[in-house]
């Protein structure tokens, strides 16, 4: 079935659009898209009235129709979070711009000089759901790598993302930018992401971020470029050799710290040999921490609070305080685990043995692989990027936590002395 004609003007235009302003974005230096970026925080701060207002309205909407309380937490700009929003900003203007950085110069036999320039992917639409914030953090990004922007976000954050939006493409034309560096559809219609998907001729990348459906849609049905920004079925591994002390902080601090984050813990997965030593202590710091524990028959018998897991719950990703437990035999089981049920997101091992730390980076592969720390470190910022625009979970141009860098491909610049080709 077709789309409506004034729906498919109107994505179509703004994509049009888009495409004009990445060709003038694309020459700019840091300059500009500084002030830009400085502009838009002060815009947005004086506007916090207005963008309030209309995040009540999110959120006395979401109420109304039964929205699930993870979700109004995201969608809340509350919490620091609009504090957050206007420090991210800031802290984008005072990041390194990658574009125009010329890396891996060689010069060939002949004396012909080689080397990759980066340059910007052009036009970026970011589709995604609940947090109205990520309509600030990616325009950020997105305009200080020399990219346009299209966002669309959920219906259920409309009002607030509008807001924002309208300041983000006024601080624009107050510093001279092109105002349609920034778009957004203003159409909570699903009809129009279908239309989205189809502007290959106008848009480089889609990045959707969001729940399963959301996903699943847009990779069968966009003919555009896609990086997914998939679930977050994060998992800490506590082997035989785990300190009982630092498992339960990693546990509680991966799991409790912010439950409604990708990044966070999902299931606990234990080498049988940490059955009496570590997970214990585990399970009661998590437990008084109000975490649901679904465990295994071990993880019940062990801890009697825990109540039966089912096969659903490990690959479940709850944004909520519950915990998937599972004892397995070894670390080989542990791996395996991990590579049939998680979502290529952030694993974590617990271990004071050297050897295990290394077969446990060497063997998983998601994007995200740690030692004794947090799966919270799995985050733009926390790992030196400065902000990321969301962590990807496809192995294809960019892996992980998604900064500046990421937004940007390379071309080949070649310097000769009029070198032919004989």
């Amino acid at each position: 079935m077709s789309a409506d004609p004034a729906i498919e003007r109107e994505v179509t235009g703004l994509a049009q659009r888009a495409r004009v302003a990445s060709r003038a974005l694309a020459g700019l230096g840091s300059g500009p898209k500084d002030a830009w970026l400085l502009r838009a925080a002060a815009r947005i701060e004086a506007a916090r009235e207005e963008i309030f207002a209309a995040n009540r309205r999110d959120l006395e909407a979401g109420r109304a129709k039964g929205l699930a309380g993870p979700m109004r937490k995201r969608l809340d700009l509350g919490g620091g979070r609009f504090e957050d929003m206007l420090a991210g900003l800031r802290q984008v203007a005072a990041l390194e711009d990658p574009v125009g950085e010329v890396t891996r110069s060689v010069v060939r036999p002949n004396g012909l000089r080689v080397g990759r320039m980066r340059i910007p992917l052009g036009v970026v639409a970011i589709i995604y759901e609940s947090r109205p914030n990520v309509t600030v953090d990616a325009a950020a990004l997105c305009v200080k790598a020399g990219n346009a922007v299209i966002l669309r976000g959920g219906s259920e954050a409309i009002h607030s993302n509008l807001a924002l939006a309208a300041e983000l493409r006024g601080a624009a034309r107050d510093v001279g930018l092109p105002e349609d560096a920034v778009g957004i559809v203003p159409r909570t219609d699903r009809a129009a992401i279908d239309v989205l998907l189809k502007q290959d001729r106008s848009v480089d990348l889609v990045i959707p971020r969001g729940g399963p459906e959301l996903i699943r849609k847009v990779v069968r049905e966009s003919t555009i470029p896609v990086i997914k920004h998939d679930a977050g079925v994060c998992h800490v591994f506590l082997d035989a050799s785990a300190d009982p002390e630092m498992a339960a902080a990693i546990a509680v601090d991966s799991k409790v710290r912010q439950v409604s984050v990708c990044n966070g813990l999902e299931t606990l997965l234990v080498h049988r040999g940490a059955v009496r030593t570590a997970l214990p202590a585990v399970l009661k710091a998590l437990h008084e921490k109000g975490v649901e524990l679904r465990g295994c028959p071990e993880t019940c018998a062990a801890f009697p609070e825990a109540v039966p897991a089912s096969e659903a719950d490990w690959s479940a990703e709850y944004l909520d305080l519950i915990l998937a437990v599972r004892v397995v035999p070894d670390l080989a089981a542990a791996v395996d685990h991990i590579q049939r049920y998680g979502s290529d997101h952030t694993e974590v091992i617990v271990t004071s043995d050297y050897q295990s730390a290394e077969r446990f980076l060497r063997e998983v592969n998601s994007a995200v692989v740690g030692v004794n720390c947090s799966t919270a470190f799995s985050d733009g910022y926390r790992l030196g990027l400065g902000a990321e625009i969301g962590i990807s979970t496809s192995r294809l141009h960019a892996y992980g936590p998604m900064g500046l860098e990421s937004l940007t491909t390379q071309k080949f610049v070649l310097h000769g002395e009029g070198q032919l080709r004989e």
